[in-house]
């Protein structure tokens, strides 16, 4: 099936995975170049105009970037997160990304991530390890105060989520907003915030946001999650405050990362770590791929494309 179009051939890139499959049907003036999954040989990209880049052709695609300009236009992240491209992106490029992809796998981690910590299970888990049967009284998530930095799409899906928990619900965002307060304000709201979730961005307004001196304002006991980008926390500050107990933390995301064998993250008893997967899923791969493949339509068509990034996401 072939959709109208433009007359001239437009010539996308993409990576040569079984989910490209999810891509769809392209207009037939549409001319894709693959990228292999395994080492290979990578496609000359000098009149490539849309690309979907896999973590193989970065390399040339900072090459191309970092180049004279040429034909490419558009790059459509199968990511939510555009930090890789900072300072890369000329202006006559245009930056797509995932929004809206990762919105559900990502709050049930976090959503799964405060139960966890909240409830006891993974103490329990630690006890079942050792094969100990004790008895602890552990919170209730019900009435605690739930601060979410980052209220985006992937925010506002964890708030609709935690809502039926009854919990006191405070969204911030890079501005104050109906209903939504400021970073400005961040160093008051933390001194309240008992369960405090992470979803920030990592720009060079957000890297190392949350400092020693900031991390010192939460609450004894608080619970800080991060599914955002790891860079946004200090890890040295946040190590010391969970050494003495005073901090609890679930991370799907840290700096460095990978996080090192030997690291000392991984030995406290008060962390929940997983590995950046907070957002993986089956359906999430098939939604970044089907989205992919409605951008290149559109790309085609000469219509609006879809997620535009904020320039000051890139600088």
């Amino acid at each position: 099936m072939t959709e109208p179009a433009r007359p001239d051939t437009v010539v996308v890139c993409v990576p040569d995975v079984p989910e490209s499959v999810h891509i769809g049907d392209l207009p037939a003036n549409v001319d894709v170049r693959l990228v292999p999954a395994e080492p290979g040989q990578v496609p000359d990209l000098a009149d490539v105009e849309l690309i979907v880049p896999s973590t193989r052709i970065r390399p040339s695609l900072f090459e191309l970037l970092a180049g004279p300009p040429g034909r490419l236009r558009v790059i459509q992240t199968t990511s939510a997160g555009v930090d890789w491209l900072i300072g890369r992106v000329p202006a006559h490029v245009t930056v797509c990304n995932a929004r809206g992809v990762f919105d559900t796998p990502l709050a049930e981690w976090v959503v799964g991530a405060i139960l966890a910590m909240q409830r006891g299970l993974v103490q329990s888990r630690d006890a079942q390890t050792r094969h100990e049967w004790g008895t602890i009284e552990p919170p209730e998530l019900s009435g605690r105060r739930v601060v979410i930095l980052g209220l985006g799409s992937i925010g506002t899906a964890i708030a609709d989520r935690l809502r039926p928990f009854d919990v006191e619900l405070i969204g911030v965002g890079r501005t104050a907003r109906d209903g939504v307060r400021g970073l400005a304000d961040l160093d008051e709201i933390l001194c309240a915030a008992e369960i405090l979730v992470n979803m920030l961005p990592l720009t060079t307004e957000t890297r190392g946001l949350l400092d020693a001196g900031r991390l010192s304002r939460l609450p004894d006991g608080a619970l800080v999650v991060n599914g955002g980008r790891g860079s946004t926390i200090v890890t040295d500050a946040l190590v010391a405050e969970l050494r003495t107990g005073r901090l609890r933390a679930a991370l799907d995301v840290t700096d460095p990362e990978p996080l090192p064998l030997g690291h000392p993250l991984w030995a406290l008893p008060n962390v929940l770590i997983s590995p950046h997967m907070a957002g993986d899923s089956p359906a999430s791969t098939i939604r970044s791929f089907q989205l992919a493949g409605e951008q290149i339509r559109r790309f085609a068509a000469a219509e609006p494309l879809l997620n535009e990034v904020g320039r000051y996401l890139l600088e």
